[in-house]
């Protein structure tokens, strides 16, 4: 609905006030009168009068003259197949290499990914109100320079890829978690990138990264608690999407491709052996750290040399980190220190972790953690 009102109105802030209106509308009508036959339909056309609505009566906005000549819309006017493509066109619409690269992945996470502010300040380790108005200066600028809602022409789409393929992994992380419809749209997504350009390797790695990490997402959890890799009952995993999810990192490898994506692709694949060779995944790790200079990719990096046995290299590698804000490099140095029998400092250690998460299931098992220590 978003995407099809920004592309229709050209405008973020009054294309989410129709929206939030044309819900309010609903939760109020609907109980009363029943669910419409074609709720999407409904809601959009509602959306839509009612911003026209507010248009009239403000009258203010030269570059929103033109909305004046249209009428209002009927519930059978509005065909809800062309929001699929409007949603790859609010991608490119927010990745537009005009706005800084940041401002491009919040704007998008906001907009099309359904995060709250608070969400994507998380993911940028930064405030709330830091994200506030980093979101505001990139819809104004996009308003300013009138960038175009559309894709864009076949040779300028590399230079919206890195931004965009950042986006998509962002929302699925977020729905990583436990919110499996984010995680299923950003699959759509990739999905639709590697329809759109099949030939690069890092849009398959990313598709690819994906979908063998949501192969997985029935074993994650017992009921509402989190399950590590290594106890999860591989039935429940989806063969299918492996499956595909490996053919689609072949189809990266074919490419020669060799970008981070790529890189957490075949990690995550090689975590869905029956046998994984920790070693292997530490030395994709430090080539990925190499590309990447990521200090999280470091951690990960430690978690895999641990699981092949060597736990002092591997806390070494962890109490080097700045990544005090950080649950995982607390989790995982309280883990390490578990090991090597240094209780009270591992149960400080997860007590820091357990400050700092912000799920309900992270925090039942530090709790658990913390009780077994």
């Amino acid at each position: 609905m978003l995407a099809s009102l920004v592309g229709f109105l050209g405008d973020f802030d009054l294309a989410e006030e129709a929206a939030q209106e044309a819900f309010a509308v609903a939760a109020e009508r609907w109980p009363r009168e029943g669910v419409p036959a074609n709720p999407g339909a409904w809601l959009m056309v509602t959306a839509r009068n009612r911003a026209i609505d507010r248009i009239r009566r403000e009258r203010t906005l030269a570059e929103k003259t033109r909305l004046l000549e249209f009428e209002e819309a009927t519930v059978d006017e509005i065909d809800e197949t062309v929001i699929e493509d409007e949603r790859l066109e609010l991608i490119f619409t927010c990745c537009h290499p005009a706005l800084a690269l940041e401002a491009q992945v919040a704007l998008t996470l906001r907009a099309l990914g359904g995060l709250s502010t608070e969400e994507i300040a998380r993911a940028f380790l930064v405030s709330e109100e830091t994200m506030k108005r980093r979101l505001s200066r990139a819809k104004t600028k996009i308003k300013a320079t009138g960038i175009p809602f559309a894709v864009p022409a076949e040779h300028l789409l590399p230079d919206r890829l890195d931004a965009v393929l950042a986006v998509v992994y962002l929302i699925y992380n977020e729905g990583y978690s436990g919110r499996v419809d984010l995680a299923v749209e950003a699959i759509r997504l990739g999905r639709l990138m590697a329809t759109l350009m099949p030939d690069e390797s890092e849009v398959q790695g990313l598709l690819a990264l994906m979908l063998v990490q949501h192969a997985r997402r029935k074993a994650r959890f017992a009921q509402d608690d989190l399950v590590l890799l290594e106890d999860q009952d591989r039935s429940l995993w989806d063969g299918s999407d492996l499956a595909t999810g490996r053919a689609a990192l072949e189809r990266a490898l074919a490419l020669h491709g060799r970008g981070p994506y790529v890189l957490q692709a075949a990690i995550a694949s090689l975590q869905s052996e029956e046998e994984i060779d920790w070693a292997e995944v530490a030395a994709l790790y430090e080539q990925l750290a190499a590309l990447t200079g990521s200090p999280v990719v470091e951690l990960n990096r430690a978690v895999a040399i641990a699981q092949s046995g060597a736990t002092d290299r591997a806390l070494e590698i962890v109490e080097r980190l700045e990544l005090d804000d950080y649950q995982y490099l607390h989790s995982t140095r309280a883990e390490l220190l578990r090991r090597q029998g240094r209780y009270e400092e591992a149960r400080a250690a997860y007590e820091r972790a357990l400050e700092l998460a912000s799920s309900e299931r992270e925090r039942r098992f530090l709790e658990r953690r913390i009780a077994e220590l």
